[in-house]
């Protein structure tokens, strides 16, 4: 028999115990469930700011490559506007090769159609063959081509959400309009791009209405209806399938029905703005992947806890069995997400690459541009020279008419080297270095611009030391800046009675070249030395030229500063480190 009072003994010892244990495993559970709710908040709002930060990375780049391809194919209509055989198919009316000849150009341009149009706005030769012989003359991209000198840009509806981008440009001959080339840009191409990524991307004009858009059925609608308009299955309602049942904070606004974030920026051209919406698809992932290991860790901390238990009682042996069941299910549905997350970090890496092609694309534009801005002074003065040579030799005057024909021929070496300098841009290495006189650089620039300042009558100020101011620099860079400096201000002074440009150098502690223009000054100068930052009117300008400036003379280790005056006008002033005379003599 059993004594009562050791009985009572054994109770009064395992009672304090088996509390104890069930107030332990309680603290553990609130331990837990408070751990994972901090966790959950705490990882959701780091990795929503992370994809809202890849997703503005990305909008740049979708920008970034649109503004390429616009501006790749804007300097095509002035190439072609000068081609000879076109000129001479207009002046003739012989138009049997000028269709292959736009065939061979379209294949390396990468433009959609080029189209030539007579004078009477016929297509004469054309890339789309069922447009051969169509009347263009009501067209606004063949009237405005053909009332301006420059190149025209038009957006045209062409119905049914259809956009069609084009560039023209009149073809001239002798002073006299012979015809216009057309240009149509293709975007659908990026258009593509963007439908096979987890973004809704949307471009609009300046009026609002969406002119480019991964899902074709938004085009041509304001960006109010295109969000609540139905359509097919498109790349944000895959995404929303990816994020079903969980809505994520931070919420920029709502695409049918569903929680999305919105990114917006201005594309600097025409006023257009590009909009993406972006589903938080891989953010409660990978949180999820962090609590699931949380909780597997919490879960098996429970099952020591019933498995030390279940040897005081084996009574506690059944629910620790059914803790060991929970948590093989727990190791299944881990093994599921992260199966999920390596499917997801292949598209991942699908996505990285089409950025990255993206952004090739973009400096292959920026590079196109800079080579047509670098060579319109050597051009222009190239025109001049040769007008005025076929004066010189209509009133039988050809030994002067040669001095103009040699200049075109230092014209054409300097373009040549112009060409092998941006070749070279990427190395920036000082191995061009060697001393330069900044006076005579500043001759050199006055002359190549001698023709259009004399067509200006601008009056022309110098104020320069009659002894050397020495640098070390690349004189033919150097030369550069200083020409770039003054067509700036020659164009600053368009609008003035009696425009003038002062020019000083002076030598201190630094060679300092200030160039002075009597025009309105400078608006925005916080924005002035930007890459594609321009005032001017589309077709005179891409905005590259001070950018490259101020690249250049921080290569030669000075800087470029730019300041209004306080009577008018802009300042600009170039410094650069002098040269001493013990290191010029060891030079």
């Amino acid at each position: 028999m059993s004594d009562p009072a050791a009985t009572r003994s054994n109770d009064a010892l395992g009672s304090p115990v088996s509390w104890r244990v069930r107030l332990s495993i309680l603290a553990l559970f609130v331990f837990a469930v408070v751990t994972v709710v901090i966790t959950n908040k705490t990882l959701t709002n780091r990795y929503t700011e992370s994809t809202r930060n890849s997703a503005e990375v990305r909008l740049a780049l979708y920008s970034g490559a649109l503004l390429a391809e616009l501006q790749r194919n804007s300097i095509v209509p002035q190439m072609l506007a000068r081609d000879p055989e076109l000129i001479g198919a207009l002046n003739s009316g012989d138009f049997t090769r000028s269709t292959q000849r736009l065939l061979t150009f379209v294949d390396e341009i990468g433009a959609a159609s080029l189209t030539l149009i007579d004078a009477d706005g016929r297509a004469v030769a054309t890339t789309t063959r069922n447009e051969l012989g169509a009347s263009h003359r009501g067209q606004p991209y063949f009237v405005d081509a053909m009332r301006n000198n420059t190149t025209i840009f038009t957006e045209q509806n062409n119905g049914d959400g259809a956009f069609s981008f084009t560039y023209s440009r009149r073809i001239e001959f002798v002073a006299e309009v012979v015809g216009v080339i057309v240009v149509e840009v293709d975007l659908r191409e990026i258009e593509r791009s963007w439908a096979r990524t987890l973004d809704a991307v949307i471009v609009t004009n300046s009026e609002g209405t969406v002119i480019l858009a991964s899902e074709p059925r938004w085009r041509g609608l304001a960006v109010s209806d295109a969000l609540t308009r139905q359509s097919a299955p498109s790349a944000i309602e895959r995404a929303f399938e990816a994020t079903q049942g969980w809505s994520a904070v931070g919420i920029d606004t709502y695409v049918e029905g569903q929680a999305v974030l919105r990114q917006e920026a201005r594309v600097p051209f025409r006023g257009w703005r590009m909009s993406t919406f972006t589903t938080y698809a891989n953010v409660r992932e990978r949180v999820n992947g962090v609590l699931a290991i949380e909780i597997m860790a919490f879960a098996i901390l429970l099952a020591l806890a019933f498995y030390f238990l279940s040897r005081r009682a084996a009574s506690r042996l059944s629910f620790f069995q059914a803790e060991s069941a929970e948590l093989r299910v727990l190791n299944e549905r881990l093994q599921r997400e992260v199966a999920e997350r390596e499917k997801v970090q292949k598209t991942l890496e699908v996505a990285e690459q089409s950025l990255a092609q993206s952004s090739k694309l973009a400096a292959l534009g920026e590079m196109s541009a800079a080579v047509s801005h670098e060579l319109n002074q050597p051009l222009a003065a190239m025109k001049t020279y040769l007008a005025g040579a076929k004066l010189l030799l209509q009133r039988k005057r050809p030994e002067e008419a040669m001095s103009s024909f040699q200049r075109i021929d230092d014209l054409i070496g300097r373009m040549g080297a112009i060409t092998r300098q941006l070749k070279s841009y990427a190395r920036k290495g000082a191995e061009a270095f060697e001393p330069v006189d900044i006076r005579a650089a500043a001759s050199t620039g006055l002359a190549m611009m001698e023709p259009q300042l004399k067509q200006r009558h601008v009056d022309i100020v110098k104020v320069i030391p009659g002894t050397p101011v020495m640098v070390m620099a690349d004189r033919l860079r150097l030369e550069q800046v200083i020409i770039n400096l003054l067509r700036n201000a020659l164009d600053a002074t368009k609008a003035e009675d009696t425009p003038e440009i002062e020019l000083l150098i002076a030598a201190g502690e630094t060679a300092t070249l200030t160039v002075r223009d009597n025009g309105e000054g400078i608006e925005n100068l916080d924005e002035l030395f930007e890459p594609f930052y321009t005032t001017k009117a589309p077709g005179e300008g891409v905005g590259l030229g001070l950018a490259i400036s101020s690249g250049i003379v921080k290569d030669l280790g000075g800087r470029l500063t730019a300041r209004n005056a306080a009577p008018g006008g802009a300042v600009f002033e170039i410094q650069l480190p002098i040269l001493e005379k013990d290191v010029e003599a060891a030079e």
